[in-house]
């Protein structure tokens, strides 16, 4: 599968994750400010899931990078990524807790990430 179509399945996943936010997290009476913080809230649970630390921590520690740390995940973390956007979705909508959901994610997110390495990322892309 090739690079763009992948972009193509993240950004549908994005979709599927930020809708299941939109509907079981964000009360009616929040702004448009309080609810861009649960949205990123949200972002940061996939990002401590995968890669152990939040946006902020990651622009905090790469000041010099543009964008933000997906921008710099491989292929395979991409891929990871997606996967967990759509199960976190599925762990929203049954009314999981944040803290369950985040521990979840990252045994998910350990055991993804060791079989997508042991396959190697040429034979996941051609």
């Amino acid at each position: 599968m090739g690079w763009s179509v992948r972009r193509e399945l993240s950004k549908i996943n994005y979709h599927i994750h930020t809708d299941a936010i939109k509907q079981n997290l964000i009360p009616a009476v929040l702004t448009k400010q309080q609810m861009s913080i649960v949205y990123a809230n949200e972002a940061d649970v996939l990002n401590m899931a995968l890669f152990g630390f939040t946006a902020k921590d990651w622009r905090d520690s790469h000041p010099d990078l543009q964008g933000n740390v997906r921008d710099y995940a491989t292929v395979n973390q991409l891929i990871c990524l997606s996967n967990m956007e759509s199960l976190n979705s599925v762990l929203i909508n049954d009314g999981v807790p944040q803290s369950e959901r985040l521990q979840k994610l990252n045994q998910i997110a350990i055991s993804q990430m060791t079989v997508l390495e042991s396959v190697g990322e040429h034979k996941l892309i051609k």
